[in-house]
């Protein structure tokens, strides 16, 4: 089987790419990555010499580019995972999400249409629900309720691939995962960044009241469920992929300062994001009836691992936090400076 990869650089494309050039020496992946600010080579280092990896550096907004990938690699089964996917950046800058989410991935499922591929991964969110109130879990037939520019471009893109499903038959899979936490993610992201932040002594910022809701899912677990669907996946469906573990934000934070030895004197509640979801919640029911897939990693087991990873690999941490990254950081914290008091046990704002 030959796979295209989209965003294969990238934090849960990368783990991916290890994860099937790790177990198959016969298997042949074609990583398809602009290398935007979140997108690193380093990541796949530990199979960039196995005999069936290649890499095109090129943009999905190209239009040319997706088509001359397609045709001259044809694959049999493409994974998109490659999305401007930082909710934050959206906001400040909703454009660049519209171009590659959506336009972006219609420019690279018309390729796929014309090319005869095979099965056809798209890879999406739990946030294109929305806010969930409790005690509702969402399943794939939930509503979509997105609340930012990044989850409505993402539930737009999950709209046009499936309707590609409906009018041309392009066997294509949509599948919605939670919060992904591991080795090698960006630090612009919760639990990355309050690590990098933790071992460096420097504050933490905590949106709000810190009692968002989250679920969380392991990387590897995410890629694994992948990998399945891949073999019994059906075309035209959705899955949902969730961890099985759903927090407060504060309570992941917290638990984060206990890993890194930390104080909790590091917090500090910043002005919450505009149209902030309190709560997200999946089902992943289907996906686990209909494959035999489950998440493996305990949240406290990985949150553990993916802090000795970071303090094993603090160069890696210190090169991608330079540059693109740094400017964003300040750019979106600085203006939220104000602070609002030391997040602490209870407090609400």
């Amino acid at each position: 089987m030959k796979l295209l990869v989209t965003g294969g650089a990238g934090f849960i494309g990368s783990a991916f790419i290890r994860l099937v050039l790790g177990g198959d020496a016969a298997a042949e992946v074609l990583n398809f990555d602009a290398l935007t600010y979140a997108g690193n080579l380093e990541n796949l280092e530990p199979v960039a010499d196995h005999a069936g990896y290649r890499f095109v550096k090129a943009n999905l907004c190209d239009v040319a580019a997706v088509d001359e990938a397609v045709a001259s690699y044809a694959p049999d089964v493409i994974v998109h995972f490659a999305a401007e996917s930082h909710v934050d950046r959206s906001i400040l800058s909703p454009k660049p999400v519209i171009d590659t989410n959506f336009t972006g991935t219609f420019h690279l499922l018309d390729a796929a249409r014309r090319r005869g591929v095979q099965k056809f991964i798209h890879v999406s969110t739990d946030e294109v629900y929305g806010s969930i109130d409790p005690p509702a879990d969402a399943d794939e037939d939930f509503p979509l309720r997105p609340s930012s520019p990044y989850s409505a471009s993402k539930a737009g893109s999950d709209m046009l691939a499936l309707s590609y499903f409906t009018t041309y038959k392009l066997p294509v899979i949509v599948t919605r995962a939670s919060n992904n936490y591991g080795p090698y993610q960006f630090p612009e992201k919760l639990i990355p960044l309050m690590i990098a932040n933790a071992l460096d002594d420097e504050p933490l910022p905590i949106y709000g009241d810190g009692q968002q809701v989250r679920d969380w899912l392991y990387v590897d677990d995410h890629c694994r469920a992948i990998q399945s669907l891949l073999e019994k996946g059906q075309p035209g469906e959705i899955y949902n992929i969730g961890g099985n573990r759903a927090l407060p934000n504060l309570d992941v934070v917290r638990m984060i300062l206990a890993a890194t030895g930390k104080t909790e004197s590091l917090l500090r509640s910043v002005e919450d994001r505009p149209g902030h979801d309190r709560r997200y919640a999946l089902s992943s029911a289907k996906i686990q009836r209909t494959t035999g897939w489950t998440p493996a990693m305990d949240f406290e087991q990985g949150l553990a691992r993916t802090v000795d990873w970071c303090r094993a690999n603090t160069s890696w941490v210190e090169r991608v936090r330079s540059g693109a990254y740094r400017d964003y950081y300040d750019s979106n914290y600085s203006r939220r400076e104000e602070e609002l008091g030391r997040v602490t046990a209870g407090s609400k704002r």
